[in-house]
Parts: structure tokens; sequence; C-alpha cells
């Protein structure tokens, strides 16, 4: 197990290696054409320890709205995995900007999507 793994294990209590990539995950997002990666490629690059993940604006952007957590046939908690990147991230003391400026078409975008996403910041 590598120890990106074994953080997000540790923090969210999901055993990232339960999920087998069916993309349930992925299909029931609202928000995925506004992420970089697709939730289950964000777990895939979890799975291998590639930390290129905590660049990603993905668990960012992730409302945790639960769409995930339900359609999962594994029963893993993806919306706890998203905010363990996240917690992992604010660990680092790096200081996270996502600009909603820079957001296509951000007035057509659930008030959910902007709320959860302006609470997530840190200055």
């Amino acid at each position: 197990m590598n120890e990106l793994a074994k953080r997000v294990i540790e923090i969210s209590g999901q055993n990232v290696y339960a999920c087998y990539q069916c993309g349930c995950c992925s299909a029931g997002c609202m928000f995925t054409e506004k992420m970089d990666i697709l939730p289950n490629q964000a777990i895939a690059l979890i799975q291998r320890g590639d930390k290129s993940v905590l660049e990603k604006e993905t668990p960012w952007i992730c409302a945790s709205c639960f769409v995930c957590t339900v359609r999962c046939p594994r029963g893993l908690d993806v919306a706890a995995i998203m905010e363990a990147l996240r917690e992992i991230k604010i660990r680092e003391r790096d200081f996270i900007r996502v600009d909603l400026r820079k957001i296509e078409n951000i007035e057509k975008l659930p008030q959910i999507a902007i709320t959860a996403v302006a609470q997530k910041f840190t200055w």
C-alpha cells in the first residue's frame, strides 16, 4: 500500500482499493464537466500513489452531494475520499485559490456547487 492511499484511508475511513473502476460515481456526478479528472480517475491515481491528484481541481469542485456515494456498488463514500484529498492538500500548508471567474457558465451552476467550493477555500 502506498503512502498516499494510507493517508486517504486514515482520513476518510474508506478503502480506496475496494474501487474497481466501474465509473458509477462519475456517471452520477453533476459536476464532471467542470472537473479536470473524473472521480473514479482520482481514485485510480490514489491507488497508484500518484500525488498529482493533489494538484487537480476535482476534489475542490466536488460539492459533497453524495450522489457518487449512493451509486457506488462497493459502498465507498467517494465524497469522503474527495474531502480527504482536500485535507491532505491543506495539511501541506499550501493555499488553495480557485478563481470562480475562470469557470465557464458559472451562472448555470447550481447554487450548491458554488457554495460548496467557496466553503472549501483556504486563504
